[in-house]
């Protein structure tokens, strides 16, 4: 059963003037995950989240606690409920699932990555460590990725339905009480050389080429929204995959790392009002 259904006018890409560029209705409709019909379409974007990492995880277990719980977590479709997901939004509970193999690489992949942070490895590992996996300070990861072209406008209402399914369950005394989420996303770093090309062969309006600075050298997230989340975060961390190839003048491709943010659970509503201001869905 859909949850929502949203419709998104896309435009197509060109150089066509604003007069004359059209525009594709897409219907997008938000479903509880299905173990029977997301399983491989999950296990895609779980590769496409940890990137070069992948291989760290065991992604078959961790694809199969992340559909055990069909009451929290939207994935989204654009063909019906029978179709692969697009998109996909979940929280895990870290402390419950210690067990878990997925869950055990995962927690060693995150004191990993934040250990060039003193002050977020020390949180984390008082959160996570041997001792602080059991006590009562429960930690979330959300787990939230999507395909390149899918449109930022769905991810409120996904954070909105988050938020919403959690207090559900802790009113159904579910272990969904948590005291901090971890966010783990993806990056992209660009160098100068890299800005100016991709700004050159970005295809644009006439219009946003005489008005448009080309980009900066610098991190840029592969999902925008990470800009606005990153607000309400306790600390974010940027950092280079293990298993990336390493870079010379002659490699291809984006220069690619990962995003950790740790935010408090209490200010997942503030994420979901802060991100639905910033990108309202088209009227």
């Amino acid at each position: 059963m859909a949850k929502r259904k949203q419709q998104e006018d896309r435009p197509t890409d060109g150089d066509e003037s604003d007069s004359d560029r059209s525009l594709v209705d897409v219907d997008f409709e938000f479903f509880d995950p299905n173990a029977d019909i997301d399983y491989i379409a999950l296990k895609r974007l779980l590769t496409q989240l940890f990137s070069a990492d992948a291989e760290s995880f065991p992604l078959q277990d961790l694809a199969d606690l992340i559909l055990s719980q069909p009451l929290v977590g939207t994935t989204v479709k654009c063909d019906g409920r029978e179709s692969d997901p697009y998109a996909f939004l979940t929280a895990l509970n870290l402390n419950v699932h210690k067990d878990r193999p997925s869950v055990q690489a995962l927690i060693s992949y995150i004191l990993e990555k934040a250990s060039p942070d003193s002050v977020l490895h020390s949180k984390l590992q008082a959160l996570l460590g041997p001792n602080g996996i059991s006590s009562s300070e429960h930690v979330g990861f959300i787990f939230s990725e999507r395909l390149i072209n899918m449109p930022v406008q769905i991810m409120p209402h996904m954070y909105r339905m988050l938020a919403d399914e959690i207090q559900w369950a802790l009113d159904d005394n579910e272990p969904y009480d948590f005291k901090y989420f971890v966010i783990i996303s993806r990056v992209y770093r660009l160098s100068a050389e890299e800005a100016a090309e991709l700004h050159a062969s970005s295809p644009r309006t006439k219009r946003q080429k005489q008005s448009e600075a080309p980009p900066a050298a610098g991190v840029y997230p592969f999902h925008p929204e990470d800009d606005y989340i990153r607000k309400f975060a306790t600390h974010t961390l940027d950092y280079t995959f293990t298993h990336a190839q390493p870079r010379d003048a002659e490699a291809f491709g984006l220069d690619t790392g990962g995003r950790m943010m740790l935010v408090p659970a209490a200010r997942l509503r503030n994420v979901a009002a802060a991100l639905a201001e910033a990108y309202p869905q088209p009227s």
